[in-house]
């Protein structure tokens, strides 16, 4: 059991996503060092998530498609915005006031409206917590979640870090970011397709 949550959370965490989108331009932008709240944010959150979930909003939010639908506007509506975000951003070293990273509430407030993040810790608890052991089991898959998402998820940004001397030249950063924003927006497509296939089943 124990090799099969890690497995599960390391292809649940290290997959692209909106999380590592967002890292890897981050990474590019700020550097790891200004980018580790936001890593940090992203597995507190999740963890958070998993005890709640755990305790029973997992099989609300199961049960009430609607719950889904209004999930994946506000997500929409926030990947938007940091999208816009992205793409105008310019580095640190320039004058825009609004150049500066995700920080960690942030980015653990990000999570309740990140349908991957959902999905995985659903996905988690609904396969690796026994209802004879649920306290043990929600403890254990919130540790393995944390110890084994941070170095998965520091991958993408530790990746957006290593471009930054590519990048140094204002017009590329603006190409890389502008890229990485359109990549944030494809990520909603996925989503967007599942709700509309479950709206026309139903």
């Amino acid at each position: 059991m124990l090799f099969a949550l890690i497995t599960f959370c390391l292809v649940a965490t290290v997959t692209p996503g909106p999380n590592n989108m967002m890292l890897l331009s981050s990474g590019a932008t700020f550097g790891l060092r200004r980018t580790i709240p936001h890593i940090f944010g992203i597995s507190t959150g999740c963890v958070i998530m998993v005890f709640v979930v755990g305790w029973g909003i997992g099989g609300i939010a199961r049960d009430l498609p609607r719950f889904y639908l209004a999930l994946q506007i506000a997500a929409s509506a926030y990947l938007l915005w940091l999208a816009w975000r992205i793409a105008r951003s310019t580095g640190p070293d320039r004058t825009d006031p609004a150049a500066r990273p995700l920080g960690f509430l942030g980015a653990a407030a990000f999570q309740w409206v990140n349908p991957k993040a959902w999905a995985m810790v659903v996905g988690a608890v609904a396969t690796f917590a026994r209802p004879d052991r649920i306290l043990s089991d929600i403890v254990l898959i919130a540790t393995v979640l944390f110890v084994v998402g941070i170095p998965a998820i520091t991958l993408w940004a530790l990746g957006g870090s290593m471009l930054q001397r590519v990048l140094r030249r204002p017009v590329l950063l603006r190409a890389f970011n502008w890229t990485m924003a359109g990549l944030l927006v494809l990520s909603l497509v996925p989503g967007w397709l599942d709700v509309l296939g479950n709206t026309q089943r139903s």
